[in-house]
C-alpha cells in the first residue's frame, strides 16, 4: 500500500505564528511600544485589575486597552469610561485566543499618536491563550482566590510562559480554603522566575507594588 503524506498542520501552525510574533515584537521595540498580554479564567477579574492599574499608571505612561472577547463590547466600554483611555474591542469569531495575527490587527486599529503601553485583555481562559504567542513583550495572568490555590498544578503551561502572576481578590482568602503560601510554591514550581503580586483590585490593596514593577518593565524596554 503506497503511503500517504500526512502534514502536522499544528506544528505548521505554531512556527508561523512563532514567526509572526518575533516580527511583531522587532516592529513594537523599534516604536518603543510594551505589549503586555493579560489571561485568566473568566470571573477572575480581569477587567477590574486593568481599570485599578491604568489609574495608577496613566499619568505616568500614555496607555491602549485591547479587549478581546467571542462576543459583545462590555469589557471594552467599561475600560474607557473608568479610566478615559483608548480602548476597543477584538472579536474573536468564536476562537477561545488570540494569536499575532490577530494582535496585529488590533494594534493597526489602534489611534497612531503612538503609546508607551498597549495591554491585551485575552479570551478568558487558561488553556487555550497560553498556546499561542501574541508577539508580546510580556505575559501576565490572574489567578483569584476563589479559584483555589492547585491551579498551577493543573494548568502548568499557563504558570509557565507567564513573567507575572497577581494573585487577586485576597480580601476574600479567610472565607475559602485558599494557602497563599502553598500557591505561591506551586506557581515556582512551574516557573522559578515568575514575580508573583498579591492583590485586591476592588480595593487597591497590592496594586500600587504591580504598577511600579510593569511601569519598569515599560521603561527597560524603551531604554535598551
Amino acid at each position: 500500500m503506497d503511503k500517504v503524506k500526512v502534514i502536522e498542520i499544528k506544528k505548521s501552525v505554531f512556527e508561523d505564528n512563532d514567526r509572526e510574533a518575533d516580527q511583531l515584537r522587532s516592529e513594537l521595540k523599534g516604536r518603543g511600544v510594551f505589549l503586555l498580554n493579560l489571561m485568566s479564567s473568566p470571573g477572575s477579574g480581569k477587567t477590574t485589575t486593568l481599570i485599578s492599574l491604568i489609574n495608577k499608571l496613566k499619568e505616568h505612561i500614555k496607555i491602549a486597552v485591547m479587549e478581546a472577547d467571542i462576543d459583545s463590547d462590555v469589557d471594552a466600554v467599561k475600560i474607557k469610561e473608568a479610566t478615559g483611555i483608548e480602548s476597543i474591542q477584538l472579536h474573536t469569531g468564536g476562537m477561545c485566543h488570540l494569536d499575532a495575527g490577530m494582535t496585529r490587527q488590533g494594534l493597526e486599529n489602534l489611534s497612531p499618536e503612538g503609546y508607551d503601553l498597549v495591554i491585551l485583555e485575552n479570551v478568558g481562559n487558561l488553556v487555550c491563550p497560553a498556546e499561542f504567542d501574541t508577539g508580546a513583550c510580556a505575559n501576565a495572568m490572574i489567578l483569584s482566590v476563589p479559584e483555589g490555590d492547585d491551579k498551577p498544578l493543573k494548568y502548568p503551561l499557563m504558570f509557565s510562559v507567564c513573567d507575572i502572576v497577581i494573585i487577586n481578590k485576597i480580601d476574600v482568602q479567610p472565607y475559602f480554603t485558599f494557602d497563599l503560601e502553598r500557591c505561591e510554591q506551586n506557581v515556582y514550581m512551574r516557573n522559578p522566575k515568575a514575580k508573583i503580586f498579591p492583590i485586591c483590585a476592588l480595593n487597591g490593596d497590592g496594586v500600587d507594588a504591580l504598577a511600579e514593577a510593569i511601569l519598569q518593565r515599560v521603561k527597560l524596554w524603551q531604554s535598551k
